[in-house]
């Protein structure tokens, strides 16, 4: 499974045998777990069980939520309703599954940023970078569509806003918008369409989810260093890892348990903080919110989609060199997609033959400043469009694209970086001293 060198399963009596030669599902279990992992992994390698557990929990509440929901915009609203109010346990479970997918974004916004800090984008593990990407745009649109689901007046305008992106797109984009909508509008055909699809598509992230661990498995994890699991012979592989089991499992383990503590006390005590109080009311066509603000999770892209307005100069240059078929709204469009694309790119645009930005002294700043970029864009985003709000937003999404397509490739050739340690080995005991040996 691995190109590491490690003890593979061996079935030892005649039922295991028996199977193994059928259906090897115990080998690949036991060379998932005993999968050989460098041994100076960090704190922020626990998002992986974060993410795992979050996708259990959204399927599981998910499927029980769906058991008592009605995708009806006459009864969605109401069934909701029911659900928190009359079905036991029901307000949990809802809770649950609404505060489940703000741990999921922001655990995949710290496992994102810490590949991007640590190159976990880089050869040989550029496949597994863009099966990431592809997982996140897939959770963007469950999430954008089980936000639709209850039918509040944020649900029904954000929906509104957002399938009207694509009948920006010249000469299909109204035939896109039609399909996506099933009609002219948001209506019940909506509905129905984001009710089967949320429903359908954690399905797909899961098998994407395997394809990706599967993917990693194969390349060997990268570590804080970026140096590589030796691979000569067992005995030195053996001294750069320890099995997943179960040293980084009871690790993983552990934070996760710190991590649900938080989780449940939000949950149970102020569970609707991070939401809107406007879907607490129906959606009303007739009626539009003063501000339209999608969930914390997607406002640095809308803060983006926003940013570009027709009076700046370089969406009027592209609107007059394509003769109009790129107008604002459009380049908005291109931007907020832009955005996700210039990430997906990044083991091609980082030039720098170093993995780990803790070798890189000059990375080191324009990483950060991208961190508190991405900060400020998720206040931008929920800020009105207008002044001094439109001119911080412009500022902040030029330097999200700078970063990654100038900065980036930049660095590569300027900067000066620190040197490595030769092996994982080295690293690891320039931070805990030489193992110990057993006296005799």
């Amino acid at each position: 499974m691995s190109g590491i060198p490690h003890d593979h399963y061996e079935p030892k009596t005649g039922g295991e045998k028996w199977l193994h030669s059928r259906l090897p599902v115990v080998g690949l279990l036991y060379d998932t777990v005993m999968i050989p992992t460098p041994k100076n992994l960090n704190w922020m390698w626990i998002w992986g069980i974060v993410l795992t557990f979050c996708l259990a929990l959204q399927i599981i509440t998910g499927i029980i939520l769906a058991m008592h929901y009605t995708p009806h915009v006459d009864h969605a609203f109401a069934s909701v309703e029911h659900i928190m109010r009359n079905v036991n346990g029901g307000h949990m479970i809802r809770y649950l599954h609404q505060n489940g997918s703000m741990l999921f974004f922001a655990a995949v916004y710290l496992h994102i940023f810490r590949g991007l800090y640590y190159g976990s984008y880089k050869a040989p593990r550029e496949v597994t970078w863009i099966i990431g990407m592809l997982i996140y745009l897939l959770m963007m649109g469950t999430a954008f569509m089980g936000y639709v689901l209850p039918w509040g007046q944020m649900s029904f305008w954000g929906a509104t806003v957002i399938t009207g992106l694509f009948g920006a797109i010249p000469f299909i984009g109204s035939g896109i918008e039609t399909w996506l909508l099933g009609g002219p509008a948001v209506d019940n055909a909506t509905l129905n369409r984001f009710f089967s699809l949320h429903y359908l598509l954690p399905f797909v992230i899961s098998a994407l989810v395997a394809v990706h661990i599967w993917a990693f498995h194969t390349t060997g994890n990268n570590n804080p260093t970026g140096v590589e699991v030796r691979r000569g012979s067992k005995e030195e592989a053996e001294r750069d890892t320890l099995p997943f089991w179960p040293y980084f499992v009871i690790k993983d383990l552990f934070a996760l348990a710190i991590i649900l503590a938080v989780f449940f006390a939000i949950v149970g005590f102020m569970p609707n903080y991070l939401g809107h109080p406007d879907n607490y009311i129906e959606a009303n066509p007739l009626v539009t919110p003063s501000h339209i603000v999608p969930e914390w999770y997607f406002l640095p892209f809308y803060a983006i989609l926003r940013a570009f307005t027709s009076d700046v100069w370089i969406v009027m240059f592209a609107s007059w060199i394509t003769g109009g078929i790129i107008d604002a709204k459009f380049f908005g469009v291109l931007a907020m997609f832009g955005a996700i694309a210039v990430m997906a790119l990044a083991p091609w645009l980082d030039t720098s033959r170093v993995r780990s930005g803790r070798y890189r002294p000059m990375f080191k700043w324009w990483f950060w400043i991208l961190v508190v970029d991405f900060m400020v864009l998720m206040w931008l985003g929920a800020m009105p469009a207008e002044e001094p709000y439109a001119t911080f937003s412009l500022i902040a999404s030029a330097y999200w694209f700078a970063y990654f397509l100038i900065i980036l490739p930049l660095l590569g050739v300027i900067e000066k970086p620190l040197p490595a340690p030769a092996t994982i080995e080295d690293d690891f005991k320039a931070h805990y001293g030489p193992a110990e040996t057993p006296a005799e």
